[in-house]
């Protein structure tokens, strides 16, 4: 057993530290004073790999990169990998591979701890994702995964995790949003605060209470669902 990181890990947690350090420190101060949404370095973060670093390798289309020494099992030779990439022009210790990158929790939490030095509003805006990922990685099918998870290691773009109410918020069994099923649709009615990226996203995660029945207990209660941003009825309150 030992506490050292990892060749691996070490490597996740330079190129988180030199972002933070290179991009996110420079502007920080600026944002707080503006107020503005961090796009550009959203963008980079998800250019660099350090976004959606939970969604499964299964997911996707989009080239994920791969740390060569994950590769050293496959091949006994690395310096033919390296060969490969110095004729292609691009001389890295990384290749490029599609789908997202399945990273374990401690390599997610070395990350986000790189990218919280260099400022936590912008980390928060960046590893929120994961949030509204989450349920999907852990309950949804094949599909579901493929279509919201694959559609984010494709493009920079965000979700984020409605739970929260006006009146509700770690009291969960507390909701009042109601989801209808009315034919093969459902029709949700309610209001969702304090939601990360709410206004940005491209798709939410919505927990809503499914039988109106209050006696009900809460694991029966309420129901996960995956709403598309632009679905008719949505508005997006005030900031």
């Amino acid at each position: 057993f030992s506490t050292e990181l990892t060749d691996e890990q070490k490597e996740f947690q330079a190129t988180a530290r030199k972002f933070a350090l290179e991009e996110i420190i420079p502007v920080a101060a600026q944002y707080d004073r503006t107020g503005e949404y961090p796009v550009p370095l959203i963008k980079r973060a998800w250019e660099l790999g350090l976004m959606n670093s939970h969604v499964p390798e299964s997911c996707g289309d989009r080239p994920c990169w791969v740390f060569l020494t994950d590769l050293m099992y496959l091949v006994s030779k690395i310096e033919f990998l390296q060969q490969i990439l110095r004729i292609m022009g691009r001389f890295e210790s990384r290749v490029a591979f599609k789908g997202g990158l399945g990273l374990d929790t401690f390599k997610a939490c070395l990350i986000t701890e790189e990218l919280a030095y260099g400022c936590t509003e912008v980390q928060t805006a960046i590893e929120a994702n994961s949030l509204g990922q989450m349920s999907v990685i852990i309950a949804g099918n094949e599909q579901q995964q493929k279509k919201y998870l694959g559609r984010i290691t494709e493009e920079p773009l965000m979700c984020a995790y409605c739970v929260t109410e006006p009146g509700t918020g770690s009291d969960v069994a507390g909701i009042r949003t109601r989801a209808e099923q009315k034919g093969d649709e459902y029709v949700i009615n309610g209001q969702k605060m304090w939601i990360t990226n709410g206004g940005k996203a491209n798709w939410y995660f919505l927990l809503a209470r499914t039988d109106p029945d209050h006696r009900a207990p809460a694991s029966k209660a309420f129901t996960g669902f995956l709403v598309e941003a632009d679905s008719p009825g949505i508005q997006i309150g005030r900031k």
